[in-house]
């Protein structure tokens, strides 16, 4: 099987707390409620590009535990491939503690369990090699070296996006090179953008242009409320984000992630793509979790026609 997207990256189960506020430090703040929900960078995006009936399949690592089989259960039953997860017998499974307050902003806390203990030779390179793209997202440590000895092996047909979050983007370009180096689509936030370049650029474009030595094909910034910026090099696009009832940030950028990389396999132009991101991202933030608000195909065909009839 072919599949669109292979995902590659930490399974977590997020506990969510509901707090008044964000607390400093010698600070308190109250918990009002707790939402317990499977998450991951990487498992998010699929999720949400498997509800818009793309072919998805997960390379990971779970432990034999509750949580490992939830985590499982839940790409199963979303109809996400699991032949490339693998199963310690020992350790435990990744876990998140999130505190989200009033405004849905949030902190998390990882623990990474057995997802910072995968070895190249554990990883079912069949499956990797048998998909239009290939997603990667971040781990805490080790498993990172799985990541640059399967890009080192990866076809040129197959290409690489690129989630690095805020622990990949804190490595800085040197550190991250091996990756940047094979990664067709980059998607970022405009703090980890800052944070890639080493915070030493007066502007968001002086920061992308020092990345052209890595040759990579699209470069999208997620900007939050204000929307994306996208560029290939040639064109260049500011996106204006779509209103939303914000209760919980959590897997927004992950979704903005499954809108865009769905737009791009259908051949969507860069600025429909990002379009498509936005409206993902926008479902996401409307309800607690990751993935529970994200939409099915059947929506984003009525925005795609919507959009076509305004052009």
């Amino acid at each position: 099987m072919t599949f669109d997207v292979v995902g590659f990256g930490a399974l977590n189960l997020d506990k969510l707390y509901q707090v008044n506020k964000i607390a400093g430090e010698d600070d308190e703040s109250f918990i009002k409620d707790l939402n317990v929900s499977c998450g991951g960078s990487a498992a998010n995006t699929l999720i949400g590009l498997s509800r818009l009936n793309l072919k998805t399949a997960f390379l990971g690592k779970v432990a034999s535990d509750r949580e490992g089989e939830i985590l499982l259960q839940n790409l199963e039953d979303e109809r996400v491939n699991t032949e490339g997860v693998i199963i310690s017998p020992e350790g435990r499974s990744g876990s998140v503690m999130g505190y989200v307050d009033e405004e849905g902003e949030r902190a998390l806390y990882v623990d990474s369990g057995v997802n910072d203990e995968i070895k190249l030779e554990e990883i079912d390179l069949n499956l990797a090699f048998n998909t239009k793209i290939l997603h990667l997202t971040s781990f805490v440590s080790d498993s990172i070296h799985a990541q640059e000895g399967l890009l080192d092996k990866l076809p040129p047909s197959v290409k690489v996006s690129l989630d690095p979050g805020r622990i990949y983007a804190e490595k800085g370009l040197e550190d991250l090179s091996e990756i940047l180096e094979r990664t067709d689509i980059l998607l970022l936030n405009r703090t980890e953008l800052k944070l890639l370049t080493r915070n030493i650029y007066k502007t968001m474009e002086e920061e992308i242009d020092s990345l052209k030595n890595f040759d990579i094909d699209i470069i999208v910034v997620k900007l939050g409320e204000r929307g994306c910026y996208a560029t290939d090099g040639e064109s260049s696009y500011y996106v204006e984000t779509f209103p939303a009832n914000c209760k919980d940030t959590t897997g927004a950028g992950d979704a903005f992630n499954a809108g865009f990389i769905f737009g791009y396999l259908k051949g969507e132009n860069l600025e429909v793509s990002c379009v498509m991101g936005n409206y993902v991202a926008a479902q996401c933030v409307e309800d607690f979790g990751g993935t529970t608000n994200l939409p099915d195909a059947l929506k984003l065909k009525g925005l795609l026609k919507d959009l076509n009839k305004k052009n």
